[in-house]
């Protein structure tokens, strides 16, 4: 059996999708894989913000048309730029372990966060903004895009004086550099971070002869996590226009919820795994 795996060209989108070739081969170790790369809208504008030109779903028209059509058999996604709806006739049949769902505040060696405006962090992010708004009141800001290398390079020159990166990513892609940046994770307690932030989704036809393959290497407390975390996508049309946080994480029998709008109070509260819907609707009822 050969699986053609359609992703994205840049560096973490092909370790993401690495990581998704190591997890089948360690269920059907004999099954072959070939990697398609693809390029998206969000690839190639890169002098826009993302609202300008289609929102999340510029990371990911143009693979779920290739999945439609058969040119690939499975995609993989960062979870976190699934525009609201996913294409008609597609599903995600899996998901790995999540990674770090932090967001991190990179800083070149030795400079002090300020709480002033001349302390710039680049970021294009609403929800991002929102957040350090509320911890740093006077910081300023200035939009960036490009992949997290290109970022990086931006904030070495002297572009910005701070960026703000997912830690899963920066993990994944081996850019944590000690001896070039310093790092401020932060908690989600005090800064959430996007809905489905750290997972990696892939994404099949609907019914296809190979979802019980995926469904093997679905990791199950996680995908409660991304189900829920979308619901309240859904429920708040969470695309890139709207600044909104939410993280969920199961201990034992009970899961907890938070979730934040226009960067504004966190709202949390904990229920068993059985309810997590019905809690994160009375949490969305009460911003």
């Amino acid at each position: 059996m050969k699986i053609k795996i359609g992703t994205r060209k840049s560096k973490l989108a092909l370790v993401q999708t690495d990581m998704v070739i190591q997890a089948i081969k360690s269920k059907y170790p004999d099954c072959e894989t070939e990697i398609v790369h693809i390029s998206t809208k969000g690839d190639k504008q890169l002098d826009k913000p993302l609202t300008a030109f289609g929102g999340k779903g510029a990371f990911v028209t143009e693979i779920e048309e290739a999945l439609k059509n058969k040119v690939i058999d499975i995609a993989v996604h960062s979870a976190k730029d699934l525009p609201i709806t996913i294409a008609e006739g597609l599903a995600i049949s899996a998901v790995l372990k999540r990674g770090d769902y932090r967001d991190v505040l990179v800083t070149r060696k030795g400079t002090e966060l300020k709480n002033s405006s001349d302390f710039i962090v680049g970021t294009g992010s609403l929800r991002r903004r929102g957040n350090m708004k509320r911890l740093y009141p006077a910081v300023g800001f200035a939009d960036i895009r490009g992949n997290v290398d290109t970022r990086l390079k931006k904030l070495e020159n002297g572009l910005y004086d701070g960026v703000i990166l997912a830690a899963a990513g920066l993990e994944r892609a081996g850019l944590y550099e000690p001896e070039r940046f310093d790092y401020q994770p932060f908690n989600y307690t005090e800064f959430l971070p996007a809905p489905c932030q750290g997972i990696i989704a892939v994404e099949s036809r609907q019914n296809d002869s190979l979802v019980p393959l995926l469904e093997s290497i679905n990791d199950k407390n996680t995908f409660y996590a991304f189900q829920t975390e979308r619901f309240i996508i859904q429920r708040l049309g969470g695309d890139c226009s709207v600044p909104l946080g939410a993280y969920s994480f199961i201990e034992g029998e009970n899961m907890t919820v938070a979730v934040s709008k226009d960067g504004g109070k966190i709202k949390a509260a904990t229920a068993e795994i059985s309810e997590r819907l019905t809690l994160a609707e009375e949490l969305i009822s009460c911003l």
